[in-house]
């Protein structure tokens, strides 16, 4: 179950760590199912291509596209699978080690099942995802589990190694705290990013400050993973804020 001292160095150092056919196939291939079941037969709560704001978006649920779903929220709370997958006693291992402390899986954040469709999955930019988070620290641990594989054809993950150990000018961020592309300083930034290849059963453990992005989807199929979150129990969620409003699971 435990990662090793090497994994452990790499982690902290780059901001992630891939390790190769974590989950079984069958367990992918049930989580697969479910989602494939939803995405025929929407429930709420969801979220759709027109709302994330990200450039080439549907500007509405009535354009073309705007209707595709882009995440399967609340992925805790759906099936019995996806709770077993976050609260596998081997992943929670490996946290426990990456953040030095018991956990808790947050369910305000991330605790869903991310698809990115042909045509309409529009690319995303870089970013962190703890810029709309509130914690008394920034250090938190996104787990990402690919359903199918992952690759710059369809729109997998790209990170830039260490980006999560930066200090940044405000002037290096848009409004949305996405990384500007119109701001030369960030060049430098850009040429060190470095696309990542999964397969159906690959997770990739990232910092919560490491700055990813991903592309467009070209193939001709659905691209899913399932994502969560978690905290080390001493880095608390600030009272009042959405981080600290919808709940979590202590491991």
């Amino acid at each position: 179950m435990n990662l090793t001292d090497s994994q452990l160095s790499e982690f902290k150092e780059n901001g992630f760590l891939i390790i190769r056919q974590l989950v079984p196939p069958a367990v992918c291939a049930h989580m697969l199912a479910v989602t494939q079941q939803q995405l025929s037969n929407p429930i709420e709560p969801l979220e759709y291509e027109a709302e994330v704001g990200y450039h080439g978006a549907p500007a509405s649920r009535d354009a073309p596209g705007g209707a595709t779903i882009r995440r399967l929220r609340s992925a805790y709370q759906r099936d019995a699978g996806f709770r077993a997958w976050a609260e596998n006693p081997a992943q929670v291992a490996k946290l426990e080690q990456l953040l030095g402390e018991k956990i808790a899986l947050t369910l305000a954040h991330h605790n869903c099942v991310m698809t990115k469709y042909p045509t309409f999955g529009t690319a995303t930019g870089w970013h962190r995802d703890i810029r709309y988070w509130s914690y008394t620290k920034p250090d938190l641990v996104c787990v990402w589990l690919a359903l199918g594989p992952e690759t710059a054809n369809n729109g997998g993950l790209k990170f830039i190694p260490g980006s999560h150990r930066l200090t940044l000018s405000p002037e290096q961020l848009d409004n949305l705290d996405f990384l500007r592309p119109d701001v030369p300083e960030n060049d430098a930034l850009f040429a060190q990013g470095r696309q990542v290849e999964l397969q159906q059963g690959d997770v990739v453990f990232f910092h919560s400050r490491l700055f990813h992005a991903a592309g467009r989807n070209n193939s001709d199929t659905v691209k899913t993973s399932v994502v969560f979150a978690y905290r080390g129990l001493s880095n608390t969620p600030i009272v009042g804020s959405k981080s600290a409003a919808s709940g979590e699971v202590l491991l």
